[in-house]
């Protein structure tokens, strides 16, 4: 136990010192450094950061973990991110890139006239980010309280700290180049004991082509049905065809993830730090690659970590495990409250089943897989040791990119964009970096207290994003005549029909603890869940802003133009970079 602490230490606070030594010799010293870093990253430097970006504390830790307990139905989360990833790359980033501004409030100021329309957009980018940071926070939090023995709270304030000295002080300059460590830490903790385990299991050191391979205990039974079999002899449904609630409700919620990624407005602005559109081309295609080596393993862990996970409590058919001598890794876990037993019918013995009457294993966090999967397995310390950092560098790459993106809105579009346009740029940085401390703040209050709407969810996120900011980048880029008035309509009823749908069933987040999804609420809209909603805010939003287009008439011809010339490949845009 000593050792594991010993190399927990090692690795996690080595990368800390890694990343605080990056944030000081790529300090920004300029606007221009603080919001974009100078213009001057590689397409292969942006990709690698994309990718860390991207891979949030839900993807590195909570997703393996859902689709390990939705099975089938978790494939939503795979097919949405990395769906509306490649709509980023291919309908929004080239032409905001070109465009050339420093954030997505500013190209919707500039595309839209208005300035209603820009303190709308900043109104919306702030509700989804910060309400994405919380499930952050939350990866942050469960990674220290298990591996560093702190308690939950405390973790978080080391968490916070972290954020705080690199973000702070680097701005995007410092993010970009310690997301690109990151990118490096968590490609190492994700695969490697994928591998492992994949090799353990299967004998097949590839995890990807493991999921499909036959076990390698001489029985001659594939992984998927054995996992079948084990799951659905406990009630469960069935690991490889539970679905989510119902079709239109699994579509719904794939394309909500996919056009809410589109928005999210911290992977977008990572688009502005190349230096040309053909460089914005580049990054998005490098990213993808980098993202695919880690999206595509995270099926595999799921599966494994759930079949592993059913072994140990159930170690022969029939025969449960006793209590008293549960390993190691359940006691462990048992102490941050995200793991707990309750002995129902008093033999001592852990009974797990879909039947909520006689399940004893009362509380099975789905963050805890991915992270207690090492351990479950039985693999080296150094292995687990790994995974620890892998989870942190997640959850603090894209906090950063959040909290930078929120800091931008509001220092550079509603300060120097609306309130104080003569402010100078050593006071704009300053602003820059006031706000960020105070998001930070707020950001780890949420982490501390999630309210009650976002628990354990960060789809959410993606629901806000999807009905507010991506409909009104795609009508800025694809609808020349779309007028502002119109744009900020839209906005205002999808994000607000998608709130108040949110706030109406707030007491059920669509997936409880035990891996049993149980009916659809009989009350749902076409029997879509709240988290999915975002797909029909995205439908109000380009319906009413239509709609509207016809009361209040068309652009104005340069808006028209300004258009016309960010579409041409290769002319210079109207809007000039700064």
């Amino acid at each position: 136990m000593e050792e594991l602490k010993l190399y927990t230490y090692i690795a996690v606070f080595g990368t800390f010192a890694l990343y605080f030594a990056i944030a000081w010799w790529a300090r920004a010293s300029s606007t221009s450094d603080f919001y974009i870093a100078g213009g001057g990253i590689t397409p292969l430097q942006n990709g690698m950061a994309i990718g860390a970006d991207w891979m949030s504390a839900a993807s590195f830790i909570s997703m393996a973990g859902l689709i390990a307990f939705l099975g089938y139905g978790g494939s939503v989360f795979l097919m949405g991110w990395t769906g509306g990833y490649v709509l980023l790359a291919m309908l929004l980033a080239p032409y905001m890139r070109k465009h050339g501004k420093f954030t997505v409030p500013e190209f919707i100021f500039d595309r839209y006239y208005s300035k209603t329309a820009r303190i709308v957009a900043v109104v919306c980018l702030i509700i989804a980010s910060l309400t994405y940071i919380i499930g952050q926070m939350k990866g942050v939090g469960v990674a220290f309280s298990r591996f560093l023995e702190v308690e939950y709270d405390n973790g978080l304030y080391i968490g916070m700290f972290v954020v705080w000295v690199y973000a702070v002080l680097g701005g995007m300059k410092g993010i970009t180049y310690t997301q690109i460590a990151q990118y490096v830490v968590m490609i190492f903790a994700y695969t490697i004991p994928a591998v492992f385990i994949s090799l353990q299991l299967t004998g097949n050191p590839i995890p990807q082509l493991g999921l499909g391979s036959t076990l390698s205990d001489g029985s001659g039974m594939y992984l998927l049905d054995k996992l079948d079999l084990v799951v659905t002899d406990l009630g469960f449904k069935e690991y490889t065809t539970a679905n989510l609630g119902g079709t239109l409700n699994m579509f719904a919620y794939t394309i909500s993830l996919m056009i809410g990624t589109a928005g999210l407005p911290h992977v977008i602005m990572r688009f502005f730090t190349v230096p040309s559109v053909q460089a914005a081309r580049a990054s998005a295609g490098y990213a993808l690659v980098c993202i695919a080596l880690l999206y595509t393993v995270a099926p595999a862990v799921g599966a494994m970590a759930r079949l592993n996970l059913m072994n140990t409590i159930e170690p022969a058919a029939g025969e449960n495990l006793v209590y008293d001598e549960r390993p190691q890794w359940f006691k462990d876990w048992e102490k941050t409250g995200l793991l707990k037993y309750e002995d129902k019918n008093g033999d001592g013995k852990i009974q797990y089943t879909a039947d909520l009457a006689t399940n004893e294993m009362v509380k099975v966090d789905r963050d805890i897989m991915v992270l207690a999967n090492p351990a479950i397995a039985n693999l080296p310390n150094w292995v687990i040791a790994l995974v620890a950092a892998g989870g942190l560098a997640a959850a603090l790459s894209t906090a950063a990119g959040l909290l930078l993106a929120i800091s931008s809105s509001i220092s550079h579009d509603l300060m120097k964009g609306v309130l104080t346009p003569d402010m100078s740029e050593k006071n704009e940085l300053l602003a820059g970096r006031v706000v960020m401390t105070i998001a930070i703040i707020i950001s780890g209050y949420l982490g501390l207290n999630p309210p009650g709407f976002a628990a354990g969810t960060v789809a959410l996120a993606f629901g806000l994003a999807a009905s507010s900011i991506f409909p009104a980048l795609m009508m800025g880029i694809f609808s020349k005549k779309m007028s502002g008035t119109a744009a900020v309509a839209g906005m205002v009823s999808g994000i607000g029909v998608t709130m108040l749908y949110v706030f109406q069933h707030k007491g059920i987040m669509f997936i409880p603890e035990t891996s049993f999804l149980g009916d659809m609420e009989p009350n749902w809209f076409f029997g879509i869940s709240p988290n999915a909603f975002g797909a029909v805010g995205a439908l109000v939003n380009f319906g009413v802003a239509f709609i509207m287009l016809k009361v209040t008439g068309p652009a104005p011809a340069h808006i028209q133009a300004l258009v016309e010339n960010m579409r041409i490949p290769g002319k210079v845009s109207a809007a000039h970079a700064h």
